[in-house]
């Protein structure tokens, strides 16, 4: 099973890294390139434990939904959100934040699975965990700039 760990300095605190990381409106703000928006469950603010998001994006060229459930909620410490239904046998997603010198220390652990056997095991290596960490990237470079811009 892939895993990708992702770790971003953000120059605010993990109260509003924890806050802004639950907020859908963040979240389809800084997906805007794939068109990701929350269709059902919490469509707008943010979410809590046990609250579900249904999103519809487009990547490769194909419309896809996914409904994710808050799991576990710790504030501002940790939460994790995971696939109940969509596109994936397997998603699991850990957000953390950390108090570092200047700000936070925000890393994130995702794990999945992609459908299909044996041919899902390669995409999943050759296409899916690069596609991922950039789309997470992307998403972090987007709360970091947001958020030191309230600073």
């Amino acid at each position: 099973m892939p895993t990708i760990v992702l770790t971003t300095e953000i120059p605010a605190p993990p109260e509003a890294c924890f806050a802004a990381s639950l907020s859908v409106d963040a979240h389809t703000a800084s997906m805007r390139r794939s068109g990701e928006r929350a269709v059902a469950g919490v469509t707008s603010g943010e979410m809590g434990l046990g609250d579900t998001v249904t999103w519809r994006a487009r990547h490769f060229g194909v419309t896809f939904r996914m409904t994710s459930r808050i799991s576990a909620h710790d504030a501002p410490h940790r939460f994790v959100d995971e696939q109940v239904a969509g596109p994936f046998r397997r998603w699991w997603h850990e957000h953390r934040f950390e108090p570092v010198p200047g700000g936070t220390r925000m890393t994130d652990r995702v794990e999945f699975v992609a459908p299909a056997g044996p041919l899902g095991r390669l995409v999943e290596w050759w296409v899916l965990t690069r596609y991922m960490t950039r789309l997470l990237r992307t998403r972090n470079e987007w709360l970091a700039s947001s958020l030191s811009s309230r600073a």
